[in-house]
């Protein structure tokens, strides 16, 4: 069993034992995950992962229960999941029960089957949140392959083969589960399906991202991938699970999906509407991050990014930003934030100076930030590759918006005869820019930020960054 010093959170040194072989009847799930094969390292050669050794003595997966006051449904959940994965998990493993500060009887709950039950291991926190918990636990398994889900088993368990396999054999980096699609078959309420599909809309219309379902408790990731990942995190509660996703997707990695079947928790204690306020709040966050580079990005991709298929001709591979739906959206997001600041500037600057100058500050104000946040938001381009052009060519394209708003400000003073109102000035810059924005979109998306192959061709060099050394040597 494995515990820790309750003071301090500190995980101690775990004595699981794999698993023994009479507990990996399971044909199905044998077949699905495959044999085992040799260890290998983080990549292998041309960007590829390698398959996971099934083999060794360490336990293969390590499945984490975040838990908080669950006294009443542990002990079954932790019995119905131990059951599973005797009987039909073909490799070793082991259950880590993580107690959030609970302050009802859900540690004694743990401790007690833990003594009866080898694989299952038990930790307490003294901070409550389900990311702190996972991240914890997580960086301190020596499992290679780790997993998690919800205390109430919601997610049907036979989506267990499906979700391990593409990590174990190197195919996927993460493996979530997905309510969210065709294949799912789901019972809940309204109110919970709507709040969940809004959440993922937000996610893909917004962050670029393109998993469909962020806060299904049924995930899965390659250790050596989270050891990468995990200290970039910041959220210590429900957020996590789509901050560890947008991440992993920024930095190239593959994110693989299995259609589950799932049972709503009529009991549940989580507070829908909190945690949906919370997670705008995260999304938030987590865009300033990644715009000021708190988390190394370039740095991340670079380490652990897959390497480009030869000879990719995909529209997929050549258009990082996603589908046009989604630049629209992104774009609209901060072409109303860049509005706004323009028109706070303009009005600031007219009150001490002359219209066509107030309307040229605040152009070319906002203009190097608008270009910025469309590179890295709508277009999904990271890094200083290219950046100074893109920039430069921002720059024309500021000439075209000023061009329209200039002209504007020219026929509404002339049309007037004398000096206009200070709101029709407002209002006819506001129309201009309005214009300027729809031509802007048209010019970054097939000028300025489409792809050229020059763009996502490699440094000399780099295409030796995962090949081991004897295959560099030839």
């Amino acid at each position: 069993m494995t515990f820790t010093d309750q003071a301090t959170g500190t995980l101690l040194r775990s004595t699981a034992t794999p698993a023994s072989p009479a507990a990996r009847p399971g044909p199905a799930l044998a077949e699905a995950l495959g044999p085992g094969t040799s260890a290998g390292a983080l990549a292998g050669p041309g960007g590829r992962r390698s398959a996971i050794d099934t083999r060794a003595n360490t336990p293969l997966l390590d499945v984490t229960i975040p838990v908080f006051n669950e006294e009443r449904d542990l002990e079954a959940c932790l019995r119905r999941l131990h059951a599973y994965l005797l009987g039909a998990f073909p490799h070793s493993f082991r259950i880590t029960v993580a107690d959030n500060a609970s302050t009802d009887g859900t540690l004694k709950a743990a401790e007690r089957v833990a003594r009866e039950l080898r694989e299952v291991n038990v930790v307490h926190m003294a901070e409550k949140g389900r990311g702190n918990a996972l991240r914890k636990v997580w960086l301190a398994s020596p499992s290679p392959v780790l997993a998690y889900m919800d205390v109430d088993l919601s997610t049907d368990l036979a989506a267990l083969g499906p979700l391990l396999a593409p990590l174990i054999s190197g195919h996927s980096d993460l493996a979530i589960g997905t309510r969210l699609t065709r294949n799912s078959r789901v019972v809940r309420g309204p109110k919970r399906e709507f709040i969940s599909r809004s959440y993922n809309f937000l996610l893909q219309s917004l962050m670029g991202a393109h998993f469909s379902d962020a806060q299904c408790g049924f995930k899965a990731i390659r250790a050596d991938v989270a050891r990468q990942l995990l200290p970039h995190t910041l959220d210590n509660a429900w957020f996590f699970d789509t901050e560890l996703l947008v991440l992993a997707e920024k930095c190239g990695l593959r994110v693989h999906e299995v259609p589950v079947d799932w049972t709503d928790d009529p009991d549940s204690s989580v507070d829908i509407v909190q945690t949906a306020l919370a997670d705008l709040r995260g999304m938030a966050r987590l865009s300033r991050d990644l715009v000021s580079g708190r988390i190394p990005v370039p740095e991340l991709r670079a380490a652990l990014a897959r390497g480009p298929l030869p000879a990719s001709s995909r529209a997929q591979e050549q258009s990082p930003g996603g589908s046009l739906f989604g630049q629209l959206v992104r774009f609209g997001s901060i072409g109303v934030a860049s509005t706004l600041a323009y028109l706070a500037i303009f009005l600031l600057c007219r009150g001490i100076m002359d219209p066509q100058l107030a309307n040229f500050l605040a152009l070319l104000t906002t203009a190097v930030a608008n270009t910025a946040a469309n590179r890295r938001f709508t277009f999904g381009i990271q890094g200083s590759s290219q950046a100074a052009r893109h920039h430069f060519e921002g720059l024309l394209v500021f000439g075209i918006g000023l061009a329209l708003t200039s002209g504007a400000l020219a026929l509404v003073h002339a049309a007037s005869g004398a000096a206009p109102d200070r709101w029709l000035e407002l209002l006819t810059v506001t129309a201009a820019n309005l214009a300027a924005t729809a031509v802007k979109f048209l010019l970054f998306r097939l000028v300025v930020f489409r792809h050229r192959p020059t763009d996502s061709a490699p440094a000399p060099g780099a295409t030796d960054t995962f090949l081991p050394s004897t295959e560099k040597a030839k």
